[in-house]
């Protein structure tokens, strides 16, 4: 049994349903889907995985799980953009944890039409196909931090290196879901809008669905690149002696969430769900979790035994010099925490990218 295997936050595996029916995951060939598939499946649940594999990576986790988990993996390979996939797919299901998306700012600026039609106009395919259904399934969306904009309106001041809020109750708890919304960039307009869309199908349609808007998340299977999964990115560079590019001075600073913690989270959500339907929780590592860019790249030279060398460049459009979760109003409504803490979730990935030599590292260095 693997680590995630039979992992929730109590302690125990998740219930199986009583209907019998699958779970469906889309974007279940990606870095949160493969994980929370291989919870569910490792405690005796069917799933189905819409995906169209055209992340980095996706053959390769897909090939896993059916190797693993055999005839209790169900691959559609579609994309939500088809509507008759999407609705075949729903009609086979009894939840829908929903992650498929353009998940990159740089690609979204690149092209901005694709971007709009894989975040938004997939969602509304799947929202529809779940509106039809006789016993409509209850639904996940994962949302993210980037619909609170570049946080311009947080006044910070630089401690111990790092950007942290002079308000003392956010520098304590972190950005809450009473931060107004402020879409930028095509992502953040198209992952806000699906967002947006997620809680208002809830409200008129009377739908089980429950938004979680996320923030760095990061584990085993990261198929990591400079645009989106940066501490794997950052991890593999360094094992093959590459050096990192940082938009901006480093002293961003992020709370880490690690991929066991969030599925733990995610279940939780479903198992919660009419208490929590129609309602947008932010999930993080919080503020225990809080790491700036430069104590990531220590921890990992730690790892590596040698120091990166550092490309300095412009901070991004749209970056947020600092994003916490405030995640109390989660917590209260379904007990959870995480429990990995950073260095240990790093090292853990770390570990993870030297046994299976991960796609883009090429030739391995030994640690140490």
């Amino acid at each position: 049994m693997t680590q995630s295997q039979g992992r929730t936050s109590s302690g125990r595996a998740p219930a199986g349903t009583k209907s019998g029916r699958p779970a469906l995951i889309t974007g279940g060939a990606g870095f949160i889907g493969t994980n929370l598939a291989e919870r569910l499946l490792g405690a005796g649940e069917p799933v189905v995985i819409l995906d169209n594999l055209s992340r980095k990576g996706a053959e390769q986790n897909l090939k896993y799980l059916c190797a693993a988990y055999g005839s209790l993996v169900h691959v559609d390979v579609a994309d939500v953009r088809n509507r008759y996939g999407v609705a075949k797919a729903v009609s086979r299901c009894d939840r829908v944890y929903h992650f498929a998306a353009q998940v990159a700012v740089t690609t979204s600026l690149s092209d901005p039409m694709s971007d709009f039609e894989m975040n938004l106009e997939g969602t509304v395919n799947l929202l529809e196909a779940i509106r039809q259904q006789a016993s409509p399934p209850p639904l996940l969306f994962a949302s993210t931090n980037r619909v609170y904009g570049d946080l311009g309106d947080v006044e910070l001041t630089v401690l111990e290196n790092r950007y942290v809020p002079r308000d003392p109750d956010l520098r304590a708890y972190g950005i809450g879901e009473g931060q107004g919304l402020d879409f930028r960039s095509p992502h953040g307009c198209s992952k806000g809008a699906a967002d947006q869309y997620v809680l208002d199908y809830a409200r008129m349609y009377g739908l089980r669905n429950v938004v979680l808007r996320m923030s760095c998340v990061y584990g085993r299977r990261q198929w990591g690149t400079e645009d989106q999964g940066w501490v794997a990115h950052f991890a593999q560079q360094m094992l093959r002696g590459g050096g990192l590019n940082v938009y901006g001075d480093g002293k961003q600073v992020r709370d880490l969430l690690y991929i066991d913690d969030l599925v733990d989270a995610m279940l939780l959500a479903m198992e919660h769900i009419d208490a929590l339907a129609g309602r947008a929780f932010n999930v993080g590592g919080g503020p225990d979790h809080a790491v700036n860019l430069l104590d990531v790249i220590e921890y990992l030279s730690q790892l590596c035994g040698a120091q990166p060398q550092i490309r300095y460049g412009p901070r991004r459009r749209g970056d947020q010099p600092y994003y916490v979760s405030d995640i109390r109003r989660f917590s209260e409504a379904t007990g959870w925490t995480p429990q990995t803490p950073v260095e240990q979730g790093i090292s853990q990935l770390y570990q993870w990218i030297v046994e299976n030599a991960h796609p883009g590292v090429g030739v391995l260095q030994s640690e140490g």
